[in-house]
């Protein structure tokens, strides 16, 4: 009975301090090199202090980078910079007077000998602006005959691509909820209601659909697919409080760089599974159950590989318990270490993978030794114990990155893809049902797939929507975001 007490009161203890952190403290879990080196000690190994800087790459507010090496250089630079050469420049010359023209000690008239530039913003405000289509009539005695218009995104509709554009980039891109963007337009003198832009978002997926599914099977063309979860708040009329949905990103490989998202009501195996049904690959993810039975059977064609991320977050959350823990998070370093070596010289592929057979490989026989023997010293329902159990549970996942190069250590790129998840719920805190949901995943699989290959979402989202209506279905994969960015260039 004192047993059952005192592990309750520990589990009590370890929640209070987890509450706490995530409210007041900080997320980063990175410890200092004079950390990292004591531990190291402790354990009589050699650790490279030029791998304490950063064990995880996950201080970037990039989009998810499928593969990239991820050049820095650009965020290291300090001081006031140039300003974008790309932006329209208005001269404004400042002369002197006649008068100041003149010296008056030496009785001379001043020459020019240049100028000083300096240069400065200004920001000129959005407008709004009526389109008139008149489409002329003519007749004889036998018939009439009007001349067409171009077709627009949503027929009979007020709105125009570059209004939709705005509305969709806006609420996706940018988490601005609708009424929000419908005070804004009102500043404009225009009136447009929370659910007619609701309305046009819906209309507007839907009309991407045929695009959306071909995104999806660009993205399950890849090698390699990472993909995570996300809770949503969804508003059901039948239930007094919201209940939750769930956002699933997937994630394409270096060759494939896109993310499509899909929308399920509830955490179950079946959203995931129906949605990789013809998927034959790799598929990084955290340890979720519901992922256990693609691998397990053999005609399935999918093969696990964990996250190094997942699993040093249990380590890390147990380490006040359990000193040893800072001994795993050492071995843990040495393996990012390794992958900081390989981005900074730019090692991919094959010769990757024998850096990680050369250097990886010994780090992790020598964790799994150290794990198995923690193991018998650790009480299995504690924190550390569940902890350590978790890597050697999944350890054949989590070493599967050493055998190709193609293989990422962690899925911080796949987690990455969430954080506008999370940024938006904050904002428009709730989806206003199922079908939400699914508006919400069409709509931000094309803007992260456009900001994952440098292209303004806006510009693509304008042009796609005024050209799709009567795009060849042949030729649809050239509205593609990767496809559209080549052409632009």
């Amino acid at each position: 009975m004192l047993v059952d007490v005192t592990a309750q009161l520990d589990k009590t203890q370890q929640l209070l301090r987890q509450l706490l952190a995530a409210k007041t403290g900080t997320r980063s879990e990175q410890l200092s090199a004079d950390q990292l080196q004591l531990f190291a000690q402790e354990l009589g190994v050699e650790f490279p202090s030029a791998s304490t800087d950063s064990e995880q790459e996950k201080d970037s507010d990039d989009p998810p980078a499928a593969g990239g090496t991820g050049d820095r250089q650009d965020s290291k630079r300090r001081g006031r910079q140039r300003l974008p050469s790309h932006l329209k420049r208005q001269r404004i010359e400042h002369d002197l007077t006649p008068e100041e023209k003149h010296c008056a000690a030496c009785d001379q008239d001043l020459r020019h000998i240049g100028e000083e530039v300096s240069e400065r913003y200004e920001y000129i405000p959005a407008q709004m602006l009526v389109i008139e289509d008149a489409c002329q009539k003519y007749a004889c005695a036998c018939t009439v005959k009007t001349a067409a218009k171009p077709a627009q995104p949503i027929a009979k509709s007020t709105a125009g691509a570059s209004l939709l554009a705005h509305v969709i980039v806006s609420k996706v891109a940018d988490h601005l909820p609708v009424h929000r963007q419908a005070k804004i337009l009102r500043r404009f003198g225009v009136e447009i209601p929370d659910q007619t832009m609701c309305g046009w978002m819906r209309q507007c997926a839907e009309l991407l659909d045929p695009l959306y599914a071909r995104l999806k099977q660009f993205v399950l063309s890849s090698k390699v697919v990472g993909t995570d979860d996300t809770p949503v708040k969804v508003l059901d009329r039948r239930l007094p409080q919201t209940r939750k949905g769930r956002i699933w990103p997937y994630v394409g490989d270096r060759d494939h760089p896109a993310v499509i998202y899909d929308y399920t009501p509830t955490r179950e195996r079946a959203g995931p599974e129906r949605f990789l049904r013809n998927y034959r690959g790799y598929l990084q993810a955290d340890a979720y159950v519901a992922y256990d039975s693609f691998f397990t059977d053999p005609a399935r064609g999918m093969v696990e590989v964990g996250c190094w991320a997942h699993a040093r977050r249990h380590i890390y959350q147990a380490r006040e318990t359990e000193r040893c823990m800072g001994a795993v998070l050492a071995y843990i370093a040495q393996l990012y270490a390794v992958e900081k070596r390989a981005r900074r010289c730019g090692i991919e592929g094959e010769q990757l993978r024998l850096l990680r057979q050369e250097i990886s490989l010994p780090v992790l026989e020598h964790l799994h030794a150290y794990l198995v023997r923690l193991r018998d010293e650790l009480l299995p329902k504690s924190e550390a114990g569940q902890a350590v159990a978790y890597i050697l549970k999944n350890w054949a996942a989590l070493t599967r990155y050493v055998e190709d190069g193609d293989l990422s250590i962690d899925n911080n790129h796949t987690e990455r893809s969430l954080r506008g998840i999370a940024v938006g719920r904050n904002n428009w805190v709730f989806l206003g049902s199922d079908q939400g949901g699914k508006t919400l995943a069409v709509l931000k699989s094309f803007v992260t797939s456009c900001e994952l290959v440098k292209v303004d979402p806006f510009e693509w989202m304008r042009d796609v929507l005024s050209r799709i209506a009567d795009h060849s279905i042949q030729q649809l994969e050239q509205l593609l975001p990767h496809r559209w960015a080549a052409t632009r260039t």
